[in-house]
């Protein structure tokens, strides 16, 4: 199967993976999901957690074939870090 191409510009992409998650995903965040990936299907809502980012993806994937993924690490400010330790978003 051909990986679907972008349906959004950047910006709408970002707006759109950022709004599903705050909204659908976080509220049900718990500590033991904190440092977790978050693969967010920005058209459907769908998403899957793992502590590894491609298993997340490809389980989403796997639901949702033409699924356009927003990736997030769940209580992080990035998704992605070199060096240095986790820097928890405070609140």
């Amino acid at each position: 199967m051909a990986a679907a191409g972008p349906r959004y510009s950047k910006d709408e992409f970002g707006k759109r993976g950022q709004r599903i998650y705050t909204d659908r995903v976080l509220p049900y965040i718990t500590t033991q999901d904190l440092g977790k990936f978050v693969a967010v299907d920005i058209d459907s809502g769908a998403y899957e957690l793992d502590q590894d980012d491609f298993l997340a993806t490809e389980r989403l994937l796997r639901r949702q074939p033409d699924a356009q993924i927003w990736l997030v690490r769940a209580g992080d400010r990035t998704t992605y870090r070199i060096g240095g330790g986790r820097e928890p978003v405070a609140g």
